[in-house]
């Protein structure tokens, strides 16, 4: 297929300039063990691809983190509080929002993850990823006093460093057709990934960021499923693509 091969020449000249394509892969809405959930852990195994699990930290279960503490490479964060939706009727969703004092969102956060910290103990990294990828940006310069060490949206970033003592490593390519919530298709998913890979290449955007592959295992259809298997075994077996984990992609301690 042509956007299979145009990945594999991507990969290709990143190969011929002796570069390494780097990548990571986040998957959100994460809350308890369930059968998406085996499958989701049992793809990162059989290709030994690092996983990222933003985890909601209000519902976050304990079997969750026990489950998560026996597969190597996986780590959790914090996606949010409560992944509930502050914004005034008529407005895009956001917990993160304007609609609620700085000083209760950023205790809101603190609280989330030391739950979290006790939850998946060395397991969990302070790395925090907005329901809906969206914040109130007066709430960036306030995450490292509360504790966090990353942040991840959507899309190419600004800066490496928003603010002091933050690492910011987004998602660029969600596989999810939100309208339909399915599969984006082949075609599509591809080209976000190559797009991005392409422009890191070429000098257009941020060339350091990793480029992010996002999913919501508990949306995958078979055609997902299918798709992330031959993804990750293109490029397991590509000399130039190297998957991240959560402490090498955001340079927290392993």
């Amino acid at each position: 297929m042509v956007a299979w091969q145009a990945l594999g020449d991507e990969l290709d000249a990143w190969l011929a300039v002796g570069r390494t394509a780097t990548l990571w892969w986040r998957d959100d809405d994460v809350t308890e063990p369930s059968a998406a959930f085996d499958r989701l852990l049992g793809v990162a195994a059989e290709f030994g691809v690092p996983l990222c699990l933003a985890v909601i930290p209000a519902a976050g279960q304990p079997a969750l983190a026990a489950q998560t503490r026996r597969e190597p490479g996986v780590f959790a964060v914090a996606h949010g509080y409560a992944h509930v939706n502050h914004a005034a009727p008529g407005r895009r969703k956001q917990e993160l929002g304007p609609e609620r004092a700085p000083a209760t969102v950023i205790a809101e956060l603190a609280s989330g993850l030391e739950r979290l910290a006790t939850l998946f103990d060395e397991r969990f990294r302070p790395v925090l990823v907005p329901p809906w990828n969206r914040l109130d940006g007066t709430l960036v310069p306030r995450l490292a006093d509360a504790g966090f060490g990353g942040l991840s949206t959507l899309g190419p970033r600004q800066e490496r460093t928003p603010a002091p003592g933050l690492v910011q490593i987004n998602g660029h390519a969600d596989i999810t057709d939100w309208n339909r919530r399915a599969f984006l298709g082949e075609a599509e998913a591809l080209e976000r990934l190559t797009a991005h890979l392409r422009a890191r290449r070429q000098g257009q955007v941020d060339a350091t960021e990793p480029t992010g592959l996002l999913t919501h295992h508990l949306i995958l259809d078979a055609e997902s499923w299918a798709f992330l298997d031959s993804l990750f075994r293109l490029t397991s077996r590509h000399s130039a693509a190297r998957w991240l984990s959560v402490p090498q992609a955001f340079n927290l301690p392993v």
